[in-house]
């Protein structure tokens, strides 16, 4: 765990990574913040000349994990099991926790919303740390179905999303942050689309607001 400090309030937040962590990663992540703030955000997300596929993607697989840990931690003291006591968004969607390689979630499990995600960033703790998957050093191919893996990252990290706009959004409103959610989930769809990485379904809690955010 680590600890950052917003509006004056102390947060607990999930160690973050900077991942895929070669000097190729860190030039990538770099290339990546620098176009965001342009407003060609549809260009920004496109794969830079020459770079690598599995690079690029693994990139944004720990700038998503990092935004959304830190997005979900500044509500953590508002999500709680008598609050939240389903992983929902809006009525219609429930999400159910598996873990194949637990013994307590090998098949799938209601949980609370925090419950949830904490057991969703200890998940993708576990991959981060492996270098299989994100490679730390120059010139290591990344383990035959990695983009497998980050669509699978990709798709659980949209339901904290989808949670936080449908159940916490008046709270993150009150915080000031609705504008970086805003344009977090608006670089997580159009970057997810550019690489067909998540199923559009997946977006059905939050179709809606994502028609209107792509339009913007």
């Amino acid at each position: 765990m680590s600890f950052l400090t917003l509006n004056g309030r102390t947060l607990k937040t999930f160690r973050t990574k900077n991942g895929a962590g070669s000097k190729q990663g860190t030039a990538l992540r770099n290339y990546a913040r620098a176009t965001l703030g342009s407003d060609a955000l549809r260009e920004a997300v496109k794969l830079p000349p020459g770079e690598d596929l599995h690079e690029w993607v693994a990139v944004h697989v720990v700038d998503f994990f990092n935004q959304v840990n830190m997005l979900y931690s500044t509500i953590t003291k508002l999500c709680s099991p008598s609050s939240c006591p389903k992983m929902m968004a809006t009525e219609e969607y429930e999400y159910l926790w598996q873990d194949a390689q637990s013994s307590h979630y090998r098949k799938p499990t209601r949980l609370s919303a925090p419950e949830y995600v904490e057991n969703l960033m200890q998940w993708v703790q576990r991959y981060l740390d492996n270098p299989d998957y994100f490679p730390s050093a120059l010139g290591v191919e990344f383990a035959p179905g990695s983009m497998q893996v980050f669509k699978t990252i990709l798709r659980r990290l949209f339901r904290v999303y989808a949670h936080i706009y449908c159940h916490h959004f008046e709270q993150i409103s009150e915080l000031g942050l609705e504008p970086h959610l805003n344009t977090s989930l608006k670089h997580f769809v159009l970057f997810s689309e550019e690489f067909d990485l998540v199923d559009p379904a997946e977006f059905g809690p939050l179709a809606e607001l994502i028609d209107m955010l792509k339009k913007e």
